[in-house]
């Protein structure tokens, strides 16, 4: 798929989202970047700001087989990666896939679950893959997660460890929407939305598992150029080093900086990346990877303040089309 079809997919995704979607452009457009880039993508606000809906109608217009696991203290990983249930009548063991064998996984307020049934998530994340009883299980292709927390509740709650942070590609902060925009939400209601019908609210299906696939391959001929590369190992260079961060960005950061730069040029019809493609996805790729120094912390500095001095210290590069 060249850039131009590409684009226009990539449009019509954004058009069909943004009916259910209204006023959260920038989730939308990060989320399907991640996505079409071969990410995970960790969703995180507070209830009621569309999360969940978000997902369920990325999997409507994906043409995505879709589950949920909603997330509990009691969720034991066998709940989510399946298990080997005995059959008398076979008078075997016979595996059971658990949800996690889908295209589209929502992982619904991931954080309320303990590290055990969270850690279940990681090879599957990495590794496309589910292993039970010393047996490997591929995972469906495309295959990707999609997570939710509430950053404000703490109580029964388990912060996920670094290393399953670094498994998602990017960290979308989702806020309320405008006064306007909340207008619109209670019309659509008074005209009968409901999130379980979204075929009834003329939400069209768009793309299939392949065409995700044949999207996500195509990224590969998008050029990068040698000033980009540097570029975007400067920025996360950066990160290892800023006064108030304790522990920057892994390779993985990069890696996945340059997958949604790509991802980002081709939604605009480019077959080339610039720097704004990566300035413009730095922040969510960068967010949930840096660890601060409890003194910067204290002082109200945030990961995303850290991200803004590193994108104004960063030289940018000068590229030709």
């Amino acid at each position: 798929m060249n850039p131009i079809e590409f684009r226009d997919r990539f449009d019509l995704l954004r058009r069909e989202a943004g009916k259910v979607l209204l006023g959260q452009d920038d989730l939308i457009l990060h989320t399907l970047v991640a996505v079409l880039a071969g990410g995970h993508v960790l969703i995180e606000g507070v209830p009621g700001l569309g999360k969940t809906l978000l997902v369920r109608t990325l999997a409507h217009v994906l043409g995505a087989t879709f589950k949920r696991i909603q997330f509990t203290p009691d969720l034991m990983p066998s709940d989510v990666t399946g298990g080997n249930v005995f059959n008398q009548r076979e008078d075997r063991f016979v595996f059971h896939e658990g949800p996690i064998f889908t295209q589209l996984l929502l992982a619904d307020e991931i954080n309320r679950a303990p590290a055990k049934t969270q850690s279940a998530l990681l090879e599957a994340m990495q590794d496309l893959a589910v292993t039970s009883d010393g047996i490997t299980r591929a995972l469906p292709d495309p295959f990707f997660v999609i997570a939710t927390q509430n950053p404000i509740e703490s109580q029964g709650t388990y912060p996920l460890p670094e290393a399953q942070l670094d498994r998602f590609l990017i960290q979308v902060n989702v806020k309320h929407p405008s006064q306007a925009v909340e207008r619109l939400i209670l019309k659509n209601h008074v005209n009968g939305f409901h999130a379980a019908r979204l075929d009834r609210f003329e939400i069209q299906r768009v793309a299939t598992a392949a065409e995700l696939v044949e999207m996500r391959e195509g990224l590969a001929r998008i050029r990068v150029d040698d000033g980009i590369i540097e570029y975007i190992a400067d920025i996360v260079g950066r990160s290892r080093v800023h006064r108030s961060v304790y522990l920057g960005a892994s390779p993985r950061a990069s890696i996945g900086l340059l997958a949604v730069a790509r991802a980002m040029a081709a939604s605009e019809g480019r077959e080339y990346v610039i720097p704004d493609d990566v300035k413009a996805l730095a922040p969510a790729i960068l967010r949930h990877r840096l660890i601060l120094h409890p003194d910067a912390e204290i002082e109200g500095v945030s990961a995303d303040d850290c991200v803004d001095d590193i994108l104004r210290e960063a030289k940018v590069p000068k590229t030709a089309a």
